[in-house]
């Protein structure tokens, strides 16, 4: 599968634009939906190592904090911890620690200032675990938590610091061991390896380039460490859309798209989840991170509904003219608008039986709803009619008791409620009672 011609050379179109008027030596776009890459385009080459691949490392700065928030879900859902637990419970005596949750941390919301103390750790090799709390003191708050969304690079680091604490494995090692192998991300890796991109600060006089330096973040990794390709972060692009239960469960990547803050108090265009920024796109929402390290821009966003996403890499620092994020969501709705997702064919039923017994029209307040017991699926499934919406789905949780998982009920539980000849009358949804007759 690929993109059709027209929509592929749009894509080419806008990438090759993008370096021309951006000024990097280099810029490269992929594609992917369900889980297959279906394009590539690259404009440009680096200097030292030519035109870009698919194969060609890049650093992706803090979309690593992307990576550091499943592996801190997935200790949550293993018991290790709760997002609402005080960081002091992790990292006992820490100064900030008695004010600030975990949730917190995750969504940029805990009020910590953007970056720790010492020279721009972006720039220098950063401290070792021990060295980097021991720096941390109580004036590192920059706001009461959770007043106001609030970007820090050192809240990452301080996860970092739990995740090693509570399993005794350095970030790096769990990354490698929960994300990367099982994902087949053999490219993604803490330090750059060939073949990579050079990264470089373009002069904004007379276009030469100044090749930035390759640091270790050390105990600030968890914030922006990471070197990947086009391939390997379309592999994480295709898990942030449709995770491998395997690896994280579905429900636990739905809860981290839910907004912990608003980073857009004006107009509710942008917000951040557990670890992932949220953004609308006309009527979408997409899913990813942006990233930068000297040298180096790059982005993700997935549409987690069509399956389908974007990375973008740059190896230049700034992209004149743009930023790369916006960049990044033009080619993503371009490549929804041109490739409309196609609905699954209808497909006659098979030789029907006897019709479910809450099969059929119900009534609430006047108001119609049609239930169809989806035998394939095992599911009720209950759509408004009078005023349409979208359909609640229900699965038994024993006799007579349903749990919705869709909708506007999601949640919530049906109770079936039947009269003396054991006929159902009632669905209790919620309190809600649903009759057979207006």
């Amino acid at each position: 599968m690929t993109l059709t011609e027209r929509t592929a050379a749009r894509i080419d179109e806008l990438v090759a634009g993008a370096q021309a008027q951006g000024r990097t030596p280099c810029l490269v776009a992929a594609v992917v939906r369900d889980g297959r890459r279906v394009h590539f385009s690259a404009a440009g080459a680096d200097p030292a190592t030519g035109a870009p691949t698919p194969d060609t490392q890049f650093r992706i700065g803090s979309i690593s904090k992307t990576m550091t928030a499943v592996l801190v879900l997935q200790l949550r859902d293993e018991g290790a911890l709760a997002l609402d637990d005080l960081l002091y419970r992790h990292l006992p005596g820490t100064p900030v620690g008695s004010a600030i949750t975990i949730r917190q941390l995750l969504g940029h919301a805990s009020g910590l200032q953007r970056e720790p103390d010492g020279p721009w750790w972006e720039r220098h090799d950063g401290p070792d675990l021990d060295t980097f709390l021991a720096a941390l003191t109580p004036d590192k708050l920059a706001y009461p938590p959770h007043r106001a969304y609030h970007y820090s690079n050192l809240a990452y680091g301080l996860l970092g610091a739990v995740v090693h604490r509570l399993t005794g494995l350095h970030w790096t090692e769990q990354i490698t061991k929960r994300l990367l192998e099982p994902l087949g991300m053999s490219r993604t890796t803490y330090r750059e390896t060939e073949p990579f991109a050079r990264g470089y600060v373009v002069h904004p006089w007379h276009g030469t380039l100044h090749e930035e330096p390759r640091t270790d973040a050390g105990a600030m990794a968890p914030a922006g460490q990471l070197w990947s390709t086009a391939d390997d972060l379309l592999k994480w692009a295709a898990f942030l859309a449709e995770p491998d239960p395997a690896v994280l469960a579905p429900a636990t990547l739905a809860e981290m798209c839910a907004p912990v803050v608003m980073s857009d108090l004006e107009s509710w265009t942008t917000g951040h989840g557990l670890g992932l920024e949220l953004v609308r796109s006309g009527e979408r929402v997409f899913a990813g991170h942006g990233g930068s390290m000297p040298g180096y821009l790059a982005h993700l966003w997935t549409h987690r509904a069509s399956r389908t996403g974007v990375v973008t890499f740059a190896n230049a620092y700034t992209l004149h003219g743009q930023r790369m994020a916006e960049l990044s969501r033009r080619l993503l709705a371009d490549v929804l608008d041109g490739e409309p997702e196609r609905p699954a064919p209808w497909q006659p039923a098979p030789e029907a039986g006897e019709p479910h017994e809450l099969d059929g029209a119900w009534w609430w307040m006047g108001r119609e709803f049609a239930a169809r017991y989806d035998a394939a699926a095992g599911e009720l499934v209950v759509t408004p009619v009078t005023v349409p919406g979208t359909p609640w789905r229900f699965t038994t949780e024993g006799a007579d008791v349903w749990r919705c998982h869709s909708g506007s009920n999601d949640g919530e539980v049906l109770r079936v409620r039947r009269d003396a000849e054991r006929t159902p009358v009632e669905l209790d949804i919620a309190t809600f009672v649903h009759t057979r007759q207006p």
